[in-house]
């Protein structure tokens, strides 16, 4: 389910124009058209003209005191291009910035180490802040009960980024007394499609939401009435198969598919969903979790220190 931006209900105060056909191009409309926009909004596009890359990578908050300007006068902009929401206006900026020869959305060859950083960070933290618009707290919860009711989750992936958060989930839920299993393999994705049945859970994790294999496996899991829950993008083939979409929108990276940010926002997701699942089981949860700390401190692997560093190794290869 989608939530919208809380700038969404703001009236707009002129007529829309049609959206653009595609993302390129968008930099150059708004300096076409700055000069039939009213006096706030133009402030606005002077502002994203100015500094386009920080447009993107700020909170609107940040945007505002810069520009002079209130937030509904970003939203405002954003319809009279033509758009639904800030948020998908930013996405076809980032869209727009995102050139071939780019080595990052915001980073390009030029910049220094220092603006490597800078940009880098600000841009997590966006993406981040815009997370937290994007989830819904009843979808997210309606996942975790399904998942603390079942008698197996089985969590799938596609890629080697979707593959370690299915691993990451596995061993949160396992750690939570759940039986947890991590499937990459498209053939035994299909074998727990098939045992899988009432009761059961597939959460599928994968941020393009289109490979075939993936979506054949959730399609046959949830024919034999297993609950779906899809960790994707919204409006993705795997969100359209997914019985529970935990919707995850990030600006596109110009150069790899799945971008740090998403990758962020996918651990986040996790995190979230994870603990939810912890008050559902409640003190059952809690004793699981204390169970393996327990055990994992009592023998060195979460400890400050290891038997191991105390060991008289000179004596123990006397005795052998």
């Amino acid at each position: 389910m989608k939530r919208s931006l809380p700038l969404e209900n703001v009236p707009d105060d002129g007529p829309t124009v049609p959206p653009p056909p595609a993302a390129p191009g968008l930099l150059s409309r708004l300096a076409h058209e700055r000069a039939q926009l009213p006096q706030a909004q133009q402030k606005v596009v002077d502002l994203l003209l100015a500094d386009p890359r920080r447009f993107v990578n700020e909170g609107v908050e940040q945007l505002s005191a810069w520009a002079g300007v209130s937030m509904p006068s970003f939203m405002r902009t954003a319809r009279r291009m033509g758009f639904e929401g800030l948020r998908d206006f930013r996405l076809a900026l980032a869209q727009d910035l995102a050139r071939p020869t780019a080595v990052h959305r915001t980073v390009g060859l030029s910049d220094t180490p220092t603006d490597v950083v800078s940009k880098i960070v600000q841009g997590a933290a966006a993406s981040i802040s815009d997370l937290h618009q994007q989830l819904d707290v009843a979808v997210l919860n309606q996942a975790a009960e399904r998942i603390a009711l079942a008698h197996r989750i089985d969590c799938y992936s596609a890629g080697a980024t979707s593959g370690f958060m299915a691993q990451d989930l596995e061993h949160r839920l396992f750690r939570l007394g759940r039986p947890a299993h991590a499937v990459a393999d498209a053939h035994q994705q299909l074998i727990s499609a098939a045992t899988l049945g009432a009761g059961g859970v597939a959460v599928a994790i994968s941020h393009v939401g289109r490979m075939p294999f993936l979506l054949e496996s959730v399609a046959f899991a949830r024919s034999g009435g297993a609950t779906v829950i899809a960790i994707t993008q919204p409006n993705t083939p795997l969100a359209e198969c997914a019985d529970i979409v935990l919707g995850v929108t990030v600006p596109p990276d110009a150069v790899m598919r799945v971008g740090t940010e998403a990758y962020l926002a996918h651990l986040i997701v996790v995190e979230i969903l994870c603990l939810l699942v912890l008050q559902n089981l409640g003190q059952a949860g809690v004793q699981h979790l204390a169970r393996f700390r327990n055990m994992l401190h009592a023998r060195g692997q979460d400890a400050e220190s290891h038997p191991a560093t105390t060991w008289n190794w000179s004596a123990a290869e006397r005795d052998t």
